[in-house]
């Protein structure tokens, strides 16, 4: 009976959330709101460019503030008097539970835990997966280019990470569609549940993961590799503990193919969409596909927005934050700050500026992951250019169900020359869900 209260508390809950925040989104019209809806999942730039508009620390939902200005998050990002998660004390939302890890510890553990996993995905290390990194993507492009016409995302974006970072892992047999499955349903879980069926949908995920962790653990205890898990399940009891461990090789895993799988999506729906730097690319794809990546990076990241906690109470740019203090960085919004670049919403593979993009954070929370990522990105991104020349999509893309996760879930494309009388890289018709698309604000 208990069991029937406590579902009926949460399904009334979640739905009143929904119902508030669609109200507050096409009724009221709360641009903030509408980020976490279909317009903010389809083409947030507008919306952020409006809250911009209005100042550089705007009142939040629910309390709370945001800011969509680069020097503002970046100096949040790095303030040691925020942390990513509240106080003690103080409440914590269902959100937080559900990214439990390292990334959302606040100093010492944080730090522990971070120097544990560091080493993997230091630039030293990363140096040393390029060989297998481009194999993998051989591989897959070999395949489909057999095909002809193939998914981007399903048939290459996603498996190549996930080769790599289940390798790393120690992981046998990795079933790269169903990894793929869980990292998706993670990401639009961090919009928050949606309903009793992708509560149970991303429950059952859970389970098989942990379930495949604890007999890798069990394994690895007894018969050590040279891998992530071993590593960590021979520091137990010492520098992390039993209940740590978990949590931390989920995080490792899924931020380890989830970025890039975004990454390279992004990076491949701007291209098409602008030809002539594409046919850039096919000329010099060694020296471009760097520059493609970190333009990529700041004009339309794959995270989009993240939180911090004021630890104490302080002053922001004016306007008084208390202890405890929700502060929404939008992280989307900060890479196109025109204080900081020239012409934000327009992709240019040859942009220089000294400033750097925050799409992989700042401080102490700056990704561990970020040089694999970029490495796995600027491969993928020149051997498509060097193998598929004439890759055009043929159909609509369908992006992800999440607004704070930005990238397609799906993008048909063909490697063959592109229809006589339409450019190399374009479609017949932009869909709906298009990059380009301007939706309405």
């Amino acid at each position: 009976m208990s069991d029937l209260r406590e579902t009926a508390k949460f399904v009334t809950e979640l739905y009143a959330e929904r119902a508030a925040t669609s109200v507050a989104a096409y009724v009221r019209r709360d641009k903030l709101a509408r980020l976490q809806r279909r317009p903010g999942r389809d083409n947030p730039y507008p919306i952020y460019a409006q809250l911009r508009s209005r100042g550089t620390v705007l009142p939040g939902r629910y309390g709370g503030l945001a800011t969509g200005s680069h020097r503002v998050c970046n100096a949040v990002l790095r303030d040691r008097r925020f942390g990513s998660r509240p106080p003690d004390g103080y409440p914590r939302s269902p959100q937080d539970e559900l990214e439990a890890s390292f990334l959302t510890m606040n100093p010492p553990d944080h730090t522990r835990l971070r120097k544990l996993a560091q080493p993997a995905f230091s630039p030293k290390a990363v140096t040393g997966y390029a060989g297998r990194i481009t194999r993998t993507a051989a591989d897959l492009l070999d395949k489909a280019a057999g095909d002809g016409d193939f998914d981007l995302v399903s048939q290459f974006a996603a498996p190549l990470p996930i080769a790599v970072i289940t390798d790393l892992f120690g992981i046998p047999d990795a079933d790269s569609a169903e990894f793929a499955e869980y990292g998706a349903l993670l990401g639009s879980a961090l919009d928050g549940i949606s309903s009793l069926r992708h509560a149970a949908q991303l429950m059952k995920s859970q389970a098989r993961t942990v379930a495949l962790f604890d007999g890798l653990f069990e394994l690895r205890r007894t018969d050590p590799g040279d891998d992530i898990v071993s590593r960590l399940v021979a520091a137990e009891g010492d520098q992390i503990q039993s209940a740590e461990i978990l949590p931390l090789c989920v995080l490792l895993l899924i931020a380890g193919f989830e970025t890039t799988v975004n990454l390279i999506g992004n990076s491949v729906l701007a291209l098409l969409d602008h030809p002539a730097q594409w046919r850039e690319l096919q000329a010099d794809p060694e020296g471009l596909a760097p520059g493609v990546v970190e333009e990529t990076l700041r004009f339309d990241p794959p995270a989009q927005r993240t939180s911090r906690y004021a630890l104490e109470d302080l002053d922001l740019e004016g306007t008084p934050v208390r202890k405890g203090q929700e502060v929404t960085i939008l992280l989307g919004a900060a890479n196109r700050d025109p204080e900081v670049y020239d012409n934000p919403d327009t992709f240019d593979i040859h942009r220089t500026t000294s400033t750097e993009h925050l799409a992989f954070s700042s401080g102490i929370h700056y990704c561990a992951g970020a040089p694999l990522a970029r490495l796995e990105a600027t491969i993928a991104l020149r051997m498509l250019a060097e193998r598929m020349p004439g890759l055009h999509r043929t159909g609509p893309v369908l992006r992800r169900n999440s607004t704070v996760i930005r990238g397609p879930l799906h993008v048909p494309v063909s490697a063959g020359p592109a229809p006589a009388g339409l450019p190399s890289g374009r479609p017949g018709h932009v869909p709906y869900h298009s990059a380009r698309e301007q939706a309405p604000v």
